[in-house]
């Protein structure tokens, strides 16, 4: 368990960010600048989170491709609404947590850590969700 306990605690602490975005416009009112913050930051942690899945020289080339199919269309959702963008970050949480969980290292890996990736994942995707209804309706 020692070793997930720093990868645990750094997980939820990445959660602040995400969870001030959703509570900034409800407490200051809604700006385009939580919007962008929130938007690159969640596009930051999803490419870590996906990157966290390459396993270089060690995995299929199927396997490898999972590492890159949540990040590839992202420069192409800036065409698209803001929300799409959102949209498609928020499910993309959930794909590299799918992903992850078939992946032969997911079995070694200590049940506190496999539930704190649902809880993480859940959460993320709630406030994608609201920034979602924010930028949608912003007063």
């Amino acid at each position: 368990m020692e070793k997930f306990v720093n990868h645990i605690q750094l997980g939820y602490l990445g959660l602040l960010p995400f969870l001030g975005c959703v509570a900034w416009p409800l407490l200051l009112g809604s700006n385009s600048v939580n919007l962008e913050f929130f938007t690159f930051y969640s596009i930051a942690i999803l490419a870590f989170m996906a990157g966290n899945l390459w396993r270089a020289g060690s995995q299929s080339y199927s396997d490898a491709i999972k590492a890159v199919v949540p990040v590839i269309p992202i420069p192409f959702l800036s065409f698209l609404p803001t929300e799409w963008m959102l949209a498609w970050l928020g499910l993309s949480f959930w794909l590299v947590l799918v992903f992850e969980k078939t992946s032969p290292q997911w079995q070694s890996y200590h049940a506190d850590y496999q539930k704190m990736r649902f809880v993480l994942t859940s959460v993320v995707f709630v406030c994608h969700v609201f920034v979602i209804g924010i930028s949608l309706y912003p007063n």
